[in-house]
């Protein structure tokens, strides 16, 4: 039996600790994890029929076949585990439509998925497979690990990427499902540390593009591929944080400790935010949510608006405002101007719009062209209150003579913990506009069922996954 380090970094041995030993049982998490599978697995569908992804996808090298290998949902053909999870993560995470997480850094819990149900499918090459309820508490544990460090660490204000955190939660949780026992989930993590971080160059201009829609499936291929040479024996760096100099700290943090904001439990899952009517950086989207409410005032007037005032929190204004040139979808769906501007003409807001058809269209830029966007101190304290957790913008348009249009402010976008029940029904309807083209109906309206049915905890990963396989 492998053997924890004594003077392991604390936060090592806590992330170490919670992943080995903590059991999930919130009856709530549970419910919202079943929901988050369905949401994700309904995204790699999705994104199966964009041709930029599929360019990126994994496959075995030219000429080489692999045998044995595993199928995850939405793949063509079988893979080696590593390259599955990087398969999955990619779709999920492809379309910008994945589950989200905001905190003093950002990301995409749900970007563990790729690795998660990777290890899934091959713990059950190894022994008995696991159920869909272990996916479910691996899922809540790698969604804890991954918004539990985010809640205290900005990674965005160092330059760096938030995928080293699903990179970390992957390595962890995964190790978990395939059997790891504590020193070995702290060698694996320590190792997730060690690699660093992704700069964000590639979220930003002058450099946005495709990278960030493959960043998760590499962050969880890579944690997966760490907790499986843990498995074998590998050791790890136990001071990989604290040392002087050489540590994740003093190298890539400017000497800010790395934390944990509050203990780990079951935090993260029942508050993760979904994407349900439009894919929209998460800062935004109540943004867009406005501007459909304004539409019908502005339909056939877009020559007559002087300006359209947003206010924001501090979060967006510093990641999606993007007066100047957009050069990709990658940069354009990170634009609050361009998609509260897509949505004002055009009553709607789908991922094609960020393609180069969708932006030839000349009023876009007019209209961004007249947009003042601020911070709104309230709406930012709103943002950062832990009790409340709210992500509001406001619009209010202003028309050459001298009319305008009521403020629509709005707090809480569709996706979050205090609209649920409004949210159900269409995150349903999202899986299904999803499924049918991939699956068919027949099996769409299986599947459905059984996201309500108390069956599926018990049924095998293997099974499940089977499901998802293309027609």
């Amino acid at each position: 039996m492998s053997r924890v380090p004594d003077e392991a970094d604390a936060l090592l041995s806590e992330l170490a600790a919670y992943a080995c030993d903590y059991e999930p049982r919130d009856a709530e998490a549970f419910a919202t994890a079943r929901e988050c599978l369905f949401d994700s697995l309904a995204c790699a569908l999705l994104a199966g029929a964009d041709p930029d992804c599929r360019r990126v996808l994994a496959a075995p090298a030219e000429g080489f076949e692999v045998r044995d290998g595993l199928r995850p949902p939405g793949a063509t053909r079988a893979l080696d585990p590593v390259a599955a999870a990087f398969d999955l993560g990619t779709r999920i995470r492809w379309l910008d439509f994945n589950d989200t997480w905001l905190a003093a850094e950002w990301g995409h819990p749900s970007d563990n998925l790729g690795g998660l149900l990777a290890a899934a499918l091959l713990a059950a090459r190894r022994g008995p497979a696991p159920s869909v309820r272990d996916l479910l508490g691996a899922m809540i544990k790698a969604y804890e690990i991954q918004g539990g460090l985010a809640l205290g660490n900005a990674l965005n204000e160092a330059g760096l990427d938030h995928v080293v955190f699903v990179r970390v939660a992957t390595a962890l949780a995964a190790g978990a499902l395939l059997g790891a026992e504590r020193a070995q989930l702290l060698a694996a993590a320590a190792h997730a540390w060690v690699d660093g971080g992704p700069l964000r160059v590639y979220r930003h201009a002058p450099d946005a593009g495709p990278r960030k829609g493959w960043a998760a499936g590499d962050a969880t291929a890579r944690g997966l591929w760490l907790a499986l040479l843990a498995l074998r024996g590998e050791p790890g760096c136990p001071h990989a944080l604290s040392t002087p100099v050489w540590g994740f700290r003093d190298a890539l943090l400017r000497g800010r400790e790395p934390v944990l904001a509050r203990p780990l439990g079951e935090y993260v899952m029942p508050n993760v935010l979904f994407k349900v009517a439009f894919p929209a950086e998460f800062h935004g989207q109540t943004a867009v949510e406005a501007a459909l409410r304004l539409h019908p005032r502005v339909q056939g007037r877009w020559e007559a608006i002087e300006s359209i005032r947003i206010e924001t929190q501090r979060p967006a204004l510093r990641i999606i405002h993007k007066p100047g040139p957009l050069r990709n979808p990658a940069d354009r769906d990170h634009s609050i101007d361009y998609m509260v501007a897509v949505a004002l003409l055009r009553g709607a807001l789908e991922s094609a719009d960020y393609g180069d058809a969708g932006a030839a269209d000349p009023r876009i830029d007019a209209l961004r062209a007249r947009m003042e966007v601020v911070e709104n101190p309230e709406f930012t304290r709103a943002y950062y209150d832990p009790a409340r957790r709210a992500i509001p913008n406001a619009m209010r348009i202003r028309f050459a003579d001298g009319t305008a249009t009521e403020r629509v402010a709005i707090d809480y976008p569709l996706g979050h913990r205090r609209r649920r029940a409004e949210a159900r029904p269409l995150l349903r309807e999202k899986f299904r506009s999803a499924a049918e083209p991939a699956l068919g109906r027949e099996r769409c309206t299986r599947l459905l069922a059984l996201l309500d049915d108390p069956a599926l905890d018990t049924l095998p990963i293997t099974t499940f996954a089977d499901q998802f396989r293309g027609q």
